[in-house]
């Protein structure tokens, strides 16, 4: 209870334009966030992707266990898998949520970084299921940071986000590198950082 009225009382300021991605409704899509944003994720889902069952996926690591625990508790879902382990099965287990109607959320530089370092696996499942990205960018007014790999952030209770999102199609996936060089490089356009 606590942390969704935590959410909830953050000020998101978007733009018209942000809130037509954020709200496509049509068919399921890919949410992509840096790892450092993920405090965001359960009220990007209840404020925009109402409706949608989420499922993120996290890693099958001890830490994994954690953000498991957290995403329950603010209603979301997990699928447990990462490079390293249960890689294969986890994108098998993304793929059939997706054809079945679910968003999926993914952070490419997860779960060790190095921060802002997208990993190509990352456009593997959309390129599989035709499904579009949507690029989620937060800058924070007032937030604490973490000292972790990814310098974690934690928006302060009634602080101003201004949030972000670009949508982009799956027919832009063709050329895999090409596509995770671009998509790296409007992620970071999407979530300067203050300090």
């Amino acid at each position: 209870m606590l942390m969704k009225l935590w959410g909830m009382s953050l000020r998101f300021e978007e733009t018209p334009e942000d809130i037509a991605a954020y709200t496509k409704n049509d068919e399921p899509v890919v949410m992509v966030l840096w790892h450092n944003r993920l405090f965001l994720a359960a009220e990007i889902v209840r404020r925009y992707r109402a409706g949608r069952v989420p499922y993120a996926l996290v890693s099958a690591s001890q830490d994994g266990a954690w953000l498991t625990a957290f995403f329950a508790l603010v209603g979301l879902r997990t699928v447990r898998g990462s490079s390293s382990r249960f890689g294969r099965e986890a994108a098998t287990e993304l793929v059939e949520l997706l054809r079945a109607g679910n968003d999926i959320g993914i952070t490419p530089d997860g779960p060790r970084g190095p921060c802002y370092e997208l990993k190509p696996g990352a456009i593997i499942v959309p390129r599989r299921t035709g499904a579009p990205l949507l690029l989620i960018g937060g800058e924070f007014s007032s937030a604490w940071r973490l000292r972790s790999w990814d310098r974690f952030y934690i928006p302060r209770p009634f602080s101003r986000v201004r949030m972000r999102c670009e949508l982009v199609t799956n027919d832009q996936l063709a050329d895999r590198d090409a596509a995770a060089a671009r998509i790296q490089a409007r992620l970071l356009a999407l979530n300067p950082d203050r300090d």
